[in-house]
């Protein structure tokens, strides 16, 4: 009999979570309330006090920073071609032009040479991603943010929980954005929250995400800001709560997990297969994710189908954003980011989530270098 379905990600939610979403439920207000007030407090203590806002997804978080920022019509914005689409998106939705400067093969993250070589005088903003949880060189990125007097705005939708010389993500920097997507390592099912910097910031975060609504008294209400529909519910935040409580343990775990992929791969892997190993941090990367950048001796689609025949779950993240129709329209094409390129055509997710077990790593070790070998 096969061994039964390993998934590339999966939440755990436990009963007390689910219970807690249950009370909810039953209490008549299931919109945003108590439970998002509470995870917002929750959420600021964790980032050393700073103030944050949660919202329905981690992608709204993006615009309303580029907002909250002024950034708009006649701007460029600097990013990454190998991030989901939703990074560059954003830049586009509130009207300004997405730059991408290629990536550094790697850490596979927005290489910051080129980064700074892309800045022009229309340059008003960069959002570097922190792919799979490592963050970039944080030193350098907010040297050249300094130097040439741009906002940053962090998608750090995969690094809950990393963190930088000691210093937890979140907890410094300019505008950062967080995901509670059901892959994440935390969830709220979806959703997502901004880490701001000052009172007036939060409070036009506020209004954005809810039609640009500002109400006082019994009955007074104006409007003097486009906004849209960004809150989170309740219910979501109570998903929230139950997560938060396990935070340090599921990061505990997810470095454990990816400590033994290591052992499990050799230090002869790369050599013997050809296949490019993630960089071996334990103690800024949360492991949000493990991936391999495939040899040219198999294409993606073979090696995801021989490894779904195992019954091991596989993703891929991301592929070239510059590739996709929307972005060729505007003048991208092949050849301009080939490290972006070479590495989005090829790079795999191996499954990573907290309920794993060392059986289950060394299972997934073992299908690789299985079809890889053949």
């Amino acid at each position: 009999m096969s061994e039964s379905f390993l998934p590339f990600s999966k939440p755990t939610i436990d009963e007390a979570t689910i219970a807690a979403v249950g009370e909810v439920l039953r209490s008549g207000w299931i919109t945003s309330g108590p439970k998002v007030q509470a995870f917002e407090v929750q959420l600021s203590d964790y980032f050393g006090g700073r103030l944050v806002r949660t919202f329905n997804s981690g992608t709204c978080t993006m615009e309303i920073a580029l907002r909250l920022a002024g950034i708009g019509p006649g701007d460029e914005v600097i990013t990454t071609p190998i991030s989901w689409v939703a990074t560059a998106n954003v830049i586009l939705e509130v009207g300004a032009t997405p730059v991408f400067a290629d990536i550094d093969p790697v850490t596979r993250n927005i290489d910051l040479d080129k980064l700074e070589a892309a800045i022009t005088p229309r340059t008003k903003a960069v959002i570097p991603v922190f792919l799979a949880g490592l963050p970039v060189d944080m030193d350098r990125l907010y040297a050249i943010a300094d130097k040439h007097k741009l906002r940053v705005v962090e998608d750090a939708a995969q690094a809950l929980g990393s963190s930088w010389k000691g210093r937890r993500i979140g907890a410094f920097g300019d505008l950062v954005s967080f995901s509670f997507q059901a892959n994440k390592n935390i969830t709220t099912s979806e959703g997502g929250c901004l880490v701001v910097n000052t009172p007036e910031e939060a409070k036009l975060a506020e209004k954005i995400r809810l039609q640009g609504v500002t109400r006082s008294g019994f009955d007074g209400i104006d409007v003097d800001v486009l906004g849209g529909k960004f809150n989170m519910t309740d219910v979501a935040a109570a998903i929230g709560l139950g997560q938060f409580a396990h935070i340090d343990a599921v990061t505990t775990k997810r470095r454990a997990l990816a400590k033994h992929y290591f052992d499990c791969f050799g230090t002869d892997f790369e050599e013997q297969f050809g296949a490019q190993l993630p960089v071996a941090d334990f103690e800024n990367s949360n492991w949000h994710m493990y991936q391999l950048v495939l040899p040219e001796t198999i294409t993606r689609a073979d090696f995801m189908e021989k490894m779904m025949a195992k019954n091991i779950g596989i993703g891929y993240h991301y592929p070239p954003i510059h590739l996709f129709s929307l972005y060729r329209e505007r003048g991208f094409k092949e050849g301009m980011f080939p490290v972006a390129e070479r590495v989005g055509k090829r790079i795999v997710s191996l499954p990573m989530f907290f309920a794993m077990e060392n059986r289950d790593v060394e299972r997934a070790v073992e299908a690789v270098k299985s079809v890889l070998q053949k």
